[in-house]
């Protein structure tokens, strides 16, 4: 394995804050919330449908922009990051293995990660580059900035319709992690199962599995 690219959310940092966040902002307990997002993963949906369920005629663009202009936009520090991140990404690195980080997130939340000096040689979003997962072009970029072939590159991710799925089908070996509401609720699923080349649940198990 030449390229070990990294989705964002519930892979490598806690949602905990963000969904707390919106909370806060929609004024409802942040129980009620985490309950939603739980709800929505059950039936297949995203955070998005979540926040709808809270306020369904929300613009949740717009929503996003009035919390930033108020101050209470995103925020991301070293104790949003899960434990075995650092060790994990430093340990592909010294095996030789080219560390990139693109997942489904705002800019501003790829420039938080690129203030956190993760062991990576690339740290990238899909708000940087205007398309987002799972539409095939996302996993074009990843192959561009993964400088080895679909058969070298590997994928980790969470979320089986946005990660393990998508890269599939665009010839990328992936991983599926047991982390977070995706990660958890879907680990069984035999289309998963069937499809993912690895099951992880930690990070760290991809450096023994590189050096295999």
């Amino acid at each position: 394995m030449e390229t070990i690219v990294f989705d964002v959310g519930e892979t490598l940092t806690k949602d905990d804050r963000y969904w707390a966040a919106w909370a806060d902002w929609l004024q409802v307990p942040r129980h009620t919330l985490s309950s939603l997002v739980g709800a929505v993963v059950a039936q297949g949906g995203d955070g998005d449908d979540a926040l709808r369920l809270v306020s369904p005629d929300m613009d949740i663009a717009s929503a996003y922009h009035a919390r930033e202009t108020a101050g209470r936009g995103e925020h991301l520090a070293e104790a949003d990051l899960y434990q075995d991140v650092r060790p994990a990404l430093g340990g592909l690195q010294k095996l030789g293995v080219r560390v990139v980080v693109a997942g489904n997130a705002s800019a501003r939340a790829g420039e938080l990660l690129r203030d956190l000096d993760l062991p990576a040689d690339l740290v990238v979003t899909s708000g940087d580059w205007g398309v987002a997962k799972p539409d095939p072009a996302f996993f074009a970029r990843v192959l561009e900035v993964a400088q080895a072939g679909p058969r070298e590159t590997l994928y980790v991710g969470d979320h089986p319709a946005h990660d393990v799925f998508p890269a599939t089908r665009a010839g990328l070996r992936t991983a599926h992690i047991r982390r977070g509401p995706w990660g958890h609720y879907w680990a069984s699923d035999p289309a998963v199962v069937d499809t993912a080349d690895w099951q992880v649940d930690a990070l760290t198990s991809l450096t023994a599995l590189v050096g295999h």
